[in-house]
């Protein structure tokens, strides 16, 4: 499987944050981070231990997560997590958004952070509290799920 090189910039700017902690960079890092940046979209650790294990079959998955663990503090890529809890990653380089799922289809769709503002906005002068735009997930019906149901009463509130 042929793979694209990540930008220079992030390649360097995580080595020079491994050099920094004392830490080494090594081929199955690069490996990684490679395979990350080649990811069309986000890949779960799973997919992303199969595809760096076609290259180098000695990488154990731990090594993988504990790479992702740390592109993640040193702020370099970021995770999400699916309609059925997994953690789907994907490189800092991506326009920062939030997930719709659908639980009709199974759709998962990308909301940008202007469509997102309105709805962080509102958390935050209701309670005070700022959310993350990239671990926002929204489980309903896509567009397409929500016309073939048809028109229905909105979903009872708690205590109601």
């Amino acid at each position: 499987m042929a793979t694209e090189r990540p930008s220079l910039g992030l390649t360097e700017r995580l080595q020079a944050a491994l050099k920094e902690r004392g830490q080494r960079w090594t081929e199955q890092r690069q490996i990684i981070v490679e395979v990350l940046a080649a990811s069309d979209g986000h890949a779960t650790g799973a997919e992303l231990v199969e595809r760096v294990r076609e290259q180098d079959p000695s990488a154990t998955p731990s090594t993988v997560y504990r790479t992702l663990d740390l592109l993640e503090e040193l702020g370099l890529a970021r995770h999400h997590h699916g309609p059925d809890g997994r953690e789907t990653y994907h490189l800092e380089e991506t326009v920062e958004h939030a997930h719709l799922h659908c639980r009709g289809c199974g759709a998962e769709q990308e909301m940008d952070a202007v469509v997102a503002a309105p709805i962080l906005k509102a958390i935050a002068t209701a309670t005070g509290f700022s959310a993350d735009l990239d671990h926002l997930s929204l489980h309903g019906l896509c567009r397409r799920c929500a016309a073939a149901r048809g028109p229905s009463t909105p979903r009872a509130k708690a205590g109601e």
